[in-house]
């Protein structure tokens, strides 16, 4: 019989060093992608590759972080919370250490990939301790209190990667990243208790596994959050995979000013945390989640028009993405509770699997970012705006839809 100690259902914010320690897991999302986007221009160079294979990097860990959502979930709701984590995170410390020596670009997109599987737990985690551990009227607060801390791993990540790019080469990144990681895994090691009180034995059985993503998938509540966050990410995901080779190679922004140039478009999300706190008592989710998709809409019609009227300057798509990650900013903590709230014995299933959802959205916009690369602002121009008007119209007709039916 486990010794360890159950938390159960907390009043708002209770427990800070859990909220703090799932602050931790989430960023190591955006350290694992942002610490190193000063480097991909190099890693092109360095291994005499094109650009389409560096973005492998990327995009292999993106399609690694996605499926593995689909089993972390599961598993985390058979066993605990805590073993799932611990496993996980160590597997991240040795792929980043792996990453930091490859000699060629092909051990790094499979370190790369071995590194997403680890990452996954730590985001999976720290989601489903959220509704393990929070009233659901009080997990969208916490969870757009834990975004504003977490706009710190993606404003300091490029700044601290530009200059690790400049002193030490691309390399130093992932060595940045082992420790990190390793820090983290002591962390949970010394103070992650277990926050899983109802754990489902049939979980990571197939019937039970089919089961459970039949409830979720079938769930109209599920999608409707669900579907729009995918797209909210998707939207600055195009940013974070194209912006370095616009701004570096297009604009001919020097790499040492990339990190600076990439937090002023990450302090728009970190204001847009704390604009979602402001707008959920206001508003409510559906409410705020319509302004959001209002504002990235926005953003993208705006970055369209200055690259067809030739406006090719920085400042334009630094005020593109600074308003589409602001967006997110308020987008996120309404998606990301929205989805798992319905679920209390199956929460960690519905993170995994709006998890993967968000991935697939990255995949295909990754993708499409790097075959359409050609030098010119129009190509991000357009997938930004062509997703920004794909989410505003997800978010009207889903909850336009809904409100009918509830009548």
């Amino acid at each position: 019989m486990s010794h360890q100690k159950i938390i159960q259902p907390l009043p708002q914010y209770a427990h800070a060093p859990i909220l703090l320690l799932m602050i931790g897991l989430l960023m190591l999302q955006p350290f694992s992608t942002d610490l190193y986007l000063a480097s991909l221009p190099s890693l092109a160079t360095v291994f005499s590759v094109p650009a389409s294979t560096v973005q492998l990097t990327l995009s292999l860990f993106v399609i690694g972080f996605g499926g593995a959502q689909l089993i972390v979930g599961p598993l985390s709701d058979r066993f605990g919370r805590r073993p799932v984590l611990l496993w996980g995170l160590a597997l991240y410390v040795s792929a980043s250490v792996l990453c930091a020596i490859a000699p060629s670009i092909e051990l790094l997109i499979f370190a790369r990939f071995l590194q997403s599987l680890g990452c996954c737990s730590a985001t999976i985690i720290a989601r489903a301790i959220v509704r393990d551990a929070y009233e659901p009227v009080d997990s969208m607060r916490v969870i757009a209190r834990a975004s504003t801390w977490l706009a710190l791993a993606p404003l300091g990540g490029p700044i601290l990667g530009s200059y690790l790019q400049v002193a030490f080469g691309w390399r130093a990144a992932f060595v940045a990243l082992s420790f990190v990681s390793s820090s983290l895994l002591l962390l949970v090691i010394l103070r992650m208790p277990e926050t899983n009180a109802h754990k489902n034995p049939r979980a990571t059985e197939l019937a039970g596994l089919m089961a459970n993503y039949r409830l979720v998938l079938g769930s109209r509540e599920f999608w409707a959050y669900a579907l729009p966050g995918a797209i909210s990410y998707g939207s600055i995901f195009a940013f974070i995979s194209g912006s370095s080779l616009v701004l570096i190679r297009v604009l001919h922004v020097p790499t040492e000013w990339f990190g600076y140039c990439f937090a002023f478009a990450v302090s728009g999300y970190l204001g847009g945390t704390i604009v979602c706190r402001r707008l959920l008592p206001r508003f409510g989710a559906d409410g705020t989640l319509g302004i959001g998709s209002a504002l990235s809409f926005a953003s993208g019609a705006i970055f369209l028009a200055g690259a067809l009227l030739g406006f090719a300057h920085w400042s334009l798509l630094l005020g593109a993405m600074f308003l589409t990650m602001g967006a997110h900013g308020i987008n996120y903590p309404v998606s990301q509770s929205g989805s798992v709230t319905p679920f209390p014995q199956q929460a960690g299933t519905a993170a995994g699997l709006m998890g993967a959802l968000y991935m697939l959205a990255a995949l295909a916009v990754g993708t499409v970012v790097g075959a359409t690369f050609n030098g010119t602002l129009l190509p991000l121009a357009l997938t930004a705006c062509a997703l920004g008007a794909s989410l505003f119209a997800s978010v009207r007709l889903i909850h336009t839809r809904s409100r009918e039916l509830a009548r």
